[in-house]
């Protein structure tokens, strides 16, 4: 089954609009290193003086343009450095999934942009662009989501049936369900790009890893998706939804290995590899407070849970998550790290 997973969209105080800044502080980080990437790594011919640019999970802003702002602006330092041109001209195709609130995006697009504007509702899973017609890609924390749940994962009466709702990294024949769709996704988009991308092109690719070793479950955003399960399993004891529902309930989220991430990438044979970085950034460190942690990933989380259950559903749960949040702050303060990667590849 395919599925579709969007941030919680509007500007209100649950928004994702709202809470992103952990989001953005990884872009934030990078941007030095975007602009050197550029700046030596970027070689289109731009003959018509137009440059096409896309943001592949572009979700609702702000993050989405302030990389394309910083992708601009690297562009125009490059070639009008080089070529003395006296304009060049932007075509920005924003790209997420069709139920994002694409609304809340074209009405918050900064009022002095200076590039043109398509919203480009579909699966960056396949090709959502024309051959040969983009020159600079980029996609932040959209990676880790898949494009549908592994089959087998979903029914108990599976060897590879996952209890939790996601991959919390204990089960090995879980990974390797969720690792084998993940192979499956990446190697779609990257190859997608490729159609799409000139030769000469360039993709970044930012977002979270695990470090070799470190289970899912380990780190504060497993802990938190384990919560949120938890608090579902409450719900349904009180009969507010159905447990054979909730049993094949599941997340369709795989955070990977740096290790695994750097394999299909290598195995991939339309790109050179020209960075590979782990990165920190300032917002990296969470805090530990029951409100936040619960309003982010409700605004990350929530949107499906109540596609599955309804709004109502959603609501008590993320009470629940709250109660539950407050009682395991000892545990989350102890939570191994994440890391944060960014990634340029170059169209050959």
């Amino acid at each position: 089954m395919s599925t579709s997973f969007t941030m919680i969209g509007g500007e209100g105080p649950e928004s994702y609009r709202q809470h992103s800044k952990y989001q953005g502080g990884l872009l934030e980080a990078a941007t030095e290193k975007i602009n050197e990437a550029i700046s030596t790594k970027l070689n289109i011919d731009l003959a018509s003086n137009l440059v096409n640019i896309a943001d592949f999970g572009c979700s609702t802003g702000p993050n989405t343009f302030r990389a394309v702002q910083t992708i601009i602006d690297a562009v125009e330092h490059k070639y009008q450095q080089e070529n003395n041109l006296e304009e060049i001209e932007f075509q920005v195709f924003f790209n997420d999934s069709s139920n994002n609130d694409f609304n809340t995006l074209f009405k918050t697009l900064p009022p002095a942009r200076k590039y043109f504007v398509t919203g480009v509702p579909a699966s960056f899973f396949g090709r959502v662009l024309p051959r040969s017609s983009l020159h600079v890609g980029v996609s932040s924390y959209s990676l880790h989501f898949l494009s549908k749940i592994p089959k087998k994962i979903k029914y108990c009466d599976s060897h590879a049936w996952n209890k939790d709702i996601h991959c919390t990294g204990f089960s090995k024949e879980v990974v390797r369900a969720y690792l084998d769709q993940y192979k499956v996704d990446m190697e779609s988009f990257l190859t997608a790009r490729a159609q799409e991308l000139v030769s000469g092109g360039l993709l970044f690719l930012l977002g979270s890893c695990l470090p070799n070793g470190v289970q899912m479950s380990e780190t504060l955003n497993g802990m938190m998706i384990d919560c949120i399960g938890s608090s579902l399993n409450d719900i349904a004891k009180q009969g507010m939804i159905d447990q054979e529902k909730l049993e094949t309930f599941k997340l369709p989220i795989y955070v990977a290995y740096t290790g695994v991430i750097k394999q299909i990438i290598e195995e991939n044979v339309y790109y050179t590899t020209e960075r590979f970085d782990i990165i920190s950034h300032e917002n990296e460190e969470i805090p530990l407070d029951p409100e936040f942690l619960t309003v982010s990933f409700k605004v990350t989380v929530g949107g499906i849970v109540a596609s599955q259950f309804g709004q109502h559903v959603m609501e008590k749960t993320f009470e629940v998550v709250k109660t539950k949040t407050q009682e395991m702050l000892p545990q989350l303060a102890n939570a191994k790290p994440g890391m944060q990667y960014l990634i340029v590849l170059k169209r050959i």
